[in-house]
Formats: structure tokens, sequence, C-alpha cells
């Protein structure tokens, strides 16, 4: 039972309803092929038949003659052996005349078979022919749609496909960017260029530099440090001389009266 339900399974999924109307239509075509042969073979025994029949009426008549001929030489004996013949002749075509209108209502009846059928077959192959193009385009449309859902099995591989590529192309640009950012960290060193090692302590402490005095400022926005201090390196004296008087007057009275002396007194 499991094997014939497997097997039946099997077969059930590998049927194509097409073959199978092609199939019958085939097989019914083969079935009107053998009744019209059969047409044929009577056809063909019945004209036999009318052929022995002409030609045993021919003798028939021609013993007939023969002894009537006979009759008016004279010669009875000859007349009667002609008579007797004769009559063998007269069983032998009251056979075949019994057969032939056997053969002729076989004939005729094999005829109006062959007729129905051709019908039938005819009315098959217009069926056959309108399931086929409905099935074929059913079956279009439900690929069509497995297409646009995405549970067909060859639009499923590309989706997965494409998932991966994507989760490929993410990964190789994550793995890039820390590349990146371990190159400017210093932590892995360049080898496609010449190893500076001036400029990459240089470019340490650039950036040392920037996070000092990025904590000062944020300090002094919390009120825990004083303001950085800014690099007066490219002022020039004429922007010193406009200061000089800012920072006389923000100098205390004390100050003012006591000026400092050279040596750092006041």
């Amino acid at each position: 039972m499991i094997f014939k339900s497997k097997a039946n399974k099997a077969l059930d999924r590998m049927e194509d309803p097409r073959e199978t109307l092609d199939y019958s239509y085939q097989r019914q075509l083969e079935m009107l092929q053998k009744v019209r042969r059969g047409v044929a073979d009577v056809a063909t025994s019945r004209k036999r038949l009318e052929l022995q029949i002409n030609q045993l009426e021919q003798q028939h008549n021609k013993l007939t003659e023969q002894g009537r001929k006979a009759l008016q030489v004279g010669r009875e004996d000859l007349a009667r052996a002609a008579l007797e013949r004769r009559a063998g002749l007269d069983s032998q075509l009251n056979d075949l005349r019994a057969q032939y209108e056997q053969l002729q209502g076989e004939e005729e009846k094999l005829t109006l078979a062959s007729q129905r059928l051709q019908a039938k077959v005819d009315a098959f192959r217009t069926r056959k022919e309108t399931i086929k193009a409905t099935y074929t385009a059913a079956e279009a449309q439900t690929k069509i749609n497995e297409a646009f859902s995405g549970i067909s099995e060859e639009m499923g591989d590309v989706g997965l496909a494409i998932q991966r590529a994507e989760e490929k192309t993410e990964t190789m640009k994550a793995r890039a960017g820390a590349i990146d950012e371990l190159l400017a960290s210093g932590a892995l060193e360049d080898f496609s260029g010449p190893k500076d090692d001036i400029q990459a302590e240089l470019d340490r402490m650039g950036a040392t530099s920037g996070v000092d005095l990025e904590l000062e400022r944020m300090k002094a926005e919390l009120g825990q440090g004083s303001a950085p201090k800014q690099l007066n390196q490219g002022t020039t004296p004429a922007a010193q001389q406009q200061d000089a008087p800012q920072q006389a007057q923000q100098q205390t009275p004390q100050q003012a009266q006591y000026p400092q002396q050279p040596g750092g007194g006041q």
C-alpha cells in the first residue's frame, strides 16, 4: 500500500493533462482506423462474392442455352445433363446471394459506426484543443502569480541570491570602514606607500592636541576648568597694540598703582 500510494503520488505529479488528452485522441484515431479497415475488408469480401455470383449466373445462363439447343437437335440426354449442372449452380448461387446480403448488411453497419465514431473523434479533438489551451493559459497565469508573489522555486532562488549578495556587500562595507579607521588611528600600517615615522608621530600629536583642546572646552562649559588657550602665534603687531588698551583696562587699581619691576617685584 505504501509503495502504491507513493507511486500514485509520483505519477500524479508527473502527469500532464495535455499529454493524456493527446494519447486518448491518438487511441481514438487508431480505433477509427480499425473500423475503417474493417469496412474496407467487408466491402472487399462483398465485391468478391458479387464477382462469383456474376460468374455463376453467366454459367447458369450458358447451361440453360445449351440445354435448349440440345433439345432442338433431339439430344434429350445432353439437355438433361445441362439442366442437372444448372441445378447445382442454383444451390451455389443461393448460398452466395445469402452471404452477399449478410456482408452488405455488415458493411452498412460498419459504415454507420465509422461515421458516428468519426463525429465523436472530431468533437473530442475540438474539446481536447480547448482544454489544452485553457490548461496552458492557467499554467502560465499560475507561474506569473507565483513569480509575483515570490513563492515559485525560481524566484525563491533569485530572492535568496539577492539577499546573500546584499549581506556580503554590507559585510565588505563594514570591513572596509573598520580597516580605514584602524589605518587612521595607526593601529595598522599602510604598506602601500613609503613608511614615514615622523609624519605618523605628527599625525598622532595633532589628534592628541585636538582631543585635549576639546576636553578643555567641555570643562570650561561645565565650569570645571579654564577656557582653552588661544594660540596667538599668528597675531600681527597691530592686533597686539589694539589688545593692549583692553588688557590695561582689565588690570586692577593696585596693579596700576604699583607697576611691576623688572626683577619681578612691585
